[in-house]
């Protein structure tokens, strides 16, 4: 019971710190240039490595998995979009809904076994379902809520940068703009959206390559037989995958900007901080990895949104966002109590 207790207290302060950097990790980003983002990415992945070298030597180096790396090629992948959709819809509204379909692409692999893992067997099947079902309703929700950008960009603190596209129109444009910033509103909408949509399955698939070496350690017949069952042990493989597509990807878009990427010196700090706060962030998450709930990261983001940078405004879809987070708790008490 001791060591059930401990490991269920270390699950639930993992989960915590995992929800308020997952909710913030962006957030240094918010007041600087960052373009189309594909130089930002490299520079956050590359954080995001040397994190991961510090916890595998801290596990002792345990055995590097190569499948493992194909979970942060789907991650990387994802993670492209992340500047586009803040700068079309902002911070919190997008991690709202990248977040939920992350979580609804998470729970459909886990239950039904999708690409050869072992379906997950619950005691209560249909409030596992009707979990599942609520957390769809709150995510459609999520897409009606509209997001607000300040229009002011002349204040000394104010120029935006994973900046949203309402902008004086009448103003010149920098040459550096990206394409994001051509965008009629309407456009705006639907691109921020759909990228939203489309990372958040990405996200959700990560884990997936960790999860089936995990379960296929268990048959004799495996290659992966007697592999680690602890989550953390692939932390270095799953974050050399993120580095490695990252880098594949930025050279990629160097050649086809004939050798004249766009580079924002002032974004490598924060970009580099916003990669530590999400690789711990991710370590803590496989270390809660049964204890996590959908709500957090998006609470946390949305209150960034709000209060902060002013993104999500107005009684409307301040009443949708309550109503939402509501829908989606009851959603996650509902999974979490299908299993006992």
């Amino acid at each position: 019971m001791s060591n059930n207790g401990t490991d269920l207290t270390t699950g639930f302060i993992s989960c915590i710190v995992a929800i308020l950097l997952f909710g913030s990790n962006f957030v240094p980003l918010k007041k600087y240039e960052t373009g189309d983002g594909m130089f930002l990415q490299w520079v956050l992945c590359a954080a995001v490595w040397l994190v991961a070298l510090v916890v595998n030597l801290i596990l002792h180096c345990p055995k590097f998995w190569p499948f493992a790396m194909v979970g942060g090629c789907i991650w990387a992948t994802g993670n492209i979009a992340v500047v586009p959709i803040i700068k079309t819809i902002g911070l919190g509204l997008g991690i709202l809904i990248w977040g939920s379909f992350n979580a609804l692409t998470g729970w459909a692999s886990s239950r039904f076994g999708w690409f050869g893992m072992d379906a997950e067997e619950v005691s209560k099947p249909l409030l596992n379902y009707v979990g599942a079902g609520l957390s769809v309703v709150s995510a459609f929700i999520f897409l009606f809520i509209k997001s607000e950008i300040p229009n002011n960009t002349h204040s000394v603190d104010t120029t935006p940068l994973i900046t949203e596209h309402v902008i004086n129109k009448t103003q010149d444009r920098d040459p550096d703009y990206s394409w994001v910033d051509k965008l009629s509103t309407m456009q705006n909408r639907l691109v921020g959206c759909s990228l939203a949509v489309i990372s958040g399955i990405l996200y959700g698939s990560t884990f997936v390559p960790i999860i089936y070496i995990k379960d296929h350690s268990k048959r004799n017949d495996s290659i992966y037989v007697g592999a680690s069952q602890n989550d953390l042990d692939y932390v270095f493989a799953h974050f050399s995958g993120i580095f490695l597509t990252s880098t594949v990807y930025f050279l990629a878009y160097c050649v086809a900007m004939k050798n004249s990427p766009k580079l924002y010196p002032k974004a490598v700090l924060p970009g580099f901080l916003s990669g530590v706060l999400w690789a711990i962030a991710t370590c803590c998450w496989f270390i809660a990895n049964h204890s996590l709930s959908p709500v957090g990261p998006g609470f946390i983001a949305a209150m960034w949104g709000v209060f902060m940078f002013k993104e999500i405004q107005g009684r409307q879809n301040y009443l949708l966002m309550i109503l939402a987070f509501c829908i989606i708790l009851t959603g996650a008490l509902c999974t979490a109590f299908s299993k006992i």
